[in-house]
């Protein structure tokens, strides 16, 4: 079976506070794949929850980007995604409420989409606080709890054609 998690977990799983090095970035190794480029790195939050930062930006469409925060299942090795970054590069309609856009948006996990069976995180909201990659991995620390220690950061995209 799934794993399954009500709205309050999902709630309280974003805002866990996850600790994270000065040095992350260096933490997120590239990987080139067949159109894309990745990276991935977990986390072990202040309550002992095992999350999973992933990013994944297509080679040909810098707008065409996902940055997802999800937490690894304490019964299994399944990652519950709890809030997708995505790019201006889809129309996406939420099936529930029926509304369809096209533009920069924050994807959500919830009970109502689980219920329907559809991805924990189908339900999406339209944001204009990024505009590229790196900013909406700049929301994501900032809205999911993220503590970065002090110290010397570069940036994550340095080196990176984006």
């Amino acid at each position: 079976m799934p794993t399954r998690y009500t709205d309050e977990e999902i709630s309280a799983l974003i805002s866990e506070v996850k600790p994270v090095p000065a040095d992350y970035q260096s933490h997120l190794v590239l990987s080139q794949k067949r159109g894309h480029k990745s990276r991935e790195m977990e986390v072990e939050g202040a309550n002992g929850n095992k999350f999973v930062i992933k990013l994944r930006q297509n080679d040909f469409n810098v707008l065409d980007f996902s940055i997802i925060l999800g937490v690894v299942s304490k019964d299994s090795n399944v990652v519950f995604r709890l809030r997708r970054y995505n790019g201006k590069s889809h129309e996406h309609t939420n099936r529930i409420e029926g509304n369809s856009f096209y533009d920069f948006h924050v994807h959500t996990a919830s009970e109502r989409y689980q219920d329907l069976g559809a991805y924990e995180d189908h339900f999406a909201e339209v944001t204009d606080r990024y505009s590229d990659m790196n900013s909406a991995l700049d929301c994501m620390l900032e809205d999911c709890g993220f503590k970065v220690a002090p110290g010397n950061q570069t940036n994550l995209f340095e080196g990176m054609k984006i």
